[in-house]
């Protein structure tokens, strides 16, 4: 397998830090030692280095696991600590708690709005809202004409600012950042992003969120292992 070439470690393990590290708030470090009590000596450097390289490869193979979803999406935005600097987690979910897409990004403003809500239509194409909830960023609106005089989102899509239907998604937000919690922030944008994408992916696997053959872990194990074409 060309991704995992030149790796001294086999496919087993380098998946199963991944998934380990994205799924369970946990330190490097405590990873490592975790499995140094398997047998396995492994450096908490070398873990970061998988996740880094593996991480979004994961969230990418997944996607087309993910199922239907709802047209009524709810955006929001949260606050990561990249640098020591704060900076903004785009993020949409459905109206039942599915994941839509994330961004991380410098700014809050009109352009970022913008290349979020692009994106998350990207993604999305095959579910395409009816309905999108946001809080009352006055970026939202701006971006959202841009995007319906450029076609690319129907005139026809409300756009809809309310407090009491984006509880949903920021009751997720609390959740995504217990995961976090642990990393005490990201060295830069590039390797919080590939982080974030295994935090997002495996929490949506874990959830349910995603098209499995078999529920819980098994089913979550027999996932991952097919995607890279461990298993028939």
């Amino acid at each position: 397998m060309s991704l995992f070439k030149r790796r001294r470690f086999p496919v087993e393990i380098i998946l199963l830090c991944v998934r380990w590290y994205c799924k369970y708030a946990i330190s490097y470090r405590d990873l490592a030692e975790m499995m140094q009590e398997r047998g396995v000596n492994v450096d908490p450097s070398t873990i970061f280095r998988w996740v880094q390289r593996y991480a979004p490869e994961i969230e990418k193979r997944v996607r087309r696991y993910q199922g239907s979803r709802s047209g009524s999406w709810r955006m929001d935005e949260n606050y990561v600590r990249v640098g020591g600097r704060w900076k903004y987690l785009f993020r949409a979910v459905d109206k039942h708690g599915q994941l839509i897409d994330f961004m991380l990004s410098d700014r809050r403003n009109t352009r970022a709005a913008y290349r979020f809500l692009r994106k998350a239509l990207k993604t999305m194409s095959d579910y395409p809202p009816e309905s999108i909830t946001t809080d009352k960023l006055a970026s939202y609106p701006k971006a959202f004409r841009r995007l319906q005089t450029e076609g690319l989102l129907p005139k026809e899509v409300v756009h809809r600012t309310s407090k009491y239907l984006n509880n949903i998604i920021e009751a997720d937000h609390g959740a995504l950042k217990r995961v976090i919690r642990p990393t005490r922030g990201f060295q830069s944008m590039k390797t919080g992003y590939a982080t974030i994408k295994g935090f997002e992916v495996m929490r949506m696997i874990r959830r349910g969120h995603c098209i499995l053959q078999q529920p819980g872990v098994a089913g979550e194990v027999r996932l991952i292992n097919q995607i890279f074409g461990l298993t028939a």
